[in-house]
């Protein structure tokens, strides 16, 4: 018995060794194309539901790999269809598409010089978070398992999705517009996996967790109002100065009094603060516009109802009146990596990057738009490596930034990600 098992597990290793080989030589003879392609896409980035150039672009390649395509899901997104032939689940893999208002400062021969209308204004745009990427190591995924459909256990569904920086002004997009659409039915989506380069972490590592890893975004918005009155005459006025001064501080205290921070994690963050014209007038008005972040639903609910509360508290000490609005436009739920997922799959990204690569994170307060989908579908979202192993993290440019970088040689590890994760998933 004993040796009918061992025979069983060698056949077993032998087996994902060669699968392994093989994914290894396909990634190897796709890499170019997937840098040719990503710096196509840095070229000539678009901005956020206006990447009409761009989904043309992976539309037609997507074609030439037979695969079923559909476009204009949520405006500009593509959606493709790798159908094995053969019963078993269904897996998405997710990649984002728009860039961002940003001047590039780097001296690339893709450098960005495009631009584009935003706010009623022309603006540069530049991929200054990595989408290009994203794009690219999805197309080369996509590439690799069409040529291993024979080993596919039923079917992959590629979702490149516009917006996830945001919708421009008055209008909506992105994964929760795309899930609005049914794009993880039909067919019907057991589980996501999702990529995201990192310009701090070296080329080579992935970084995961469990649980949630990005924050949940409440943008909101407090207009205070009170009694104008001359700067001599104070005593005359209710002024929403003051009382936006004291709001501002008490906000604070939610997150350093009320929430546990020893187990949960909240921020709240003043971004914008307007009212007055003038040094020697008193306004009737002032208005402050913010942004919440939290990393569990616990903390999402208590700051919730602490806002309105502290809000109305101040307001009514100072004899002014406040109008909150909360959600302010658009809000993104908490990336959360389903805890049995990440179990399930962990040792492929141990295999797929090496033990000693395969780096467990602490969560950042940073959003992402990939939760919608993982409202609705157990997923993971994990970080790849883009930072050359030569600089120094703190020279590296941060994300949303002219200086931002990452280097070409990241993505391959990416592609194997995504490539792995399929096809484990599918036959385990």
């Amino acid at each position: 018995m004993v040796r009918a098992l061992l025979g069983s597990s060698i056949l077993f290793l032998s087996a994902t060794v060669l699968a392994d080989d093989k994914v290894s030589t396909l990634i190897n003879k796709v890499e170019p194309e997937v840098i040719k392609w990503r710096h196509h896409f840095h070229e000539f980035p678009e901005l956020s539901n206006r990447e009409f150039k761009t989904a043309e672009y992976i539309a037609e390649y997507l074609h030439s790999l037979n695969l079923e395509v559909t476009t204009g899901v949520a405006k500009t997104g593509v959606v493709a269809v790798l159908d094995s032939g053969k019963p078993g689940p269904v897996v998405a893999l997710r990649a984002d598409m728009d860039g961002l208002p940003v001047k590039e400062q780097n001296d690339l021969p893709f450098k960005s010089v495009q631009t584009a209308q935003f706010k009623g204004e022309t603006v540069p745009v530049m991929h200054a978070c990595g989408h290009d990427t994203h794009m690219a190591m999805l197309m080369g995924a996509a590439k690799v398992l069409a040529q291993m459909k024979d080993q596919l256990q039923g079917k992959v569904k590629f979702i490149f999705q516009p917006a996830e920086e945001g919708a421009p002004p008055g209008e909506k997009g992105g994964a929760e517009v795309m899930v609005a659409e049914n794009v993880l039915k039909n067919p019907d989506v057991d589980v996501i996996f999702g990529l995201h380069i990192s310009a701090n972490a070296d080329v080579g590592t992935v970084r995961y967790n469990s649980g949630g890893v990005m924050a949940a975004v409440d943008p909101f918005k407090i207009v205070i109002k009170g009694k104008q009155a001359h700067g001599a005459y104070p005593w005359k006025s209710v002024d929403p100065i003051v009382t936006a001064a004291q709001m501002v501080m008490s906000l604070q205290t939610i997150v350093s009094r009320e929430i546990k921070v020893i187990d949960d994690a909240a921020v709240v963050t003043i971004g914008s603060i307007h009212g007055g014209n003038r040094s020697n007038i008193i306004p009737s008005e002032v208005e402050l516009v913010g942004t919440i972040r939290t990393l569990n639903k616990t903390a999402r609910e208590l700051m919730y109802e602490a806002m309105p509360r502290k809000v109305k508290g101040i307001a009514d000490s100072m004899g002014a009146e406040a109008e909150l609005t909360l959600p302010l436009d658009y809000n993104y739920p908490i990336t959360f990596n389903d805890p049995d997922l990440m179990a399930q799959m962990l040792p492929t990204i141990e295999a797929t990057a090496g033990k000693e690569n395969a780096i467990q994170a602490k969560p950042v307060t940073g959003a992402e738009d990939f939760s919608f989908f993982q409202e609705q579908v157990p997923g993971l979202y994990l970080w790849v490596g883009g930072k050359p192993k030569d600089v120094p993290e703190s020279d590296s440019p941060a994300h949303h930034t002219p200086e931002f970088y990452v280097d070409d040689s990241g993505m391959k590890l990416g592609v194997k990600l995504l490539t792995n994760l399929t096809l484990d998933y599918m036959n385990q």
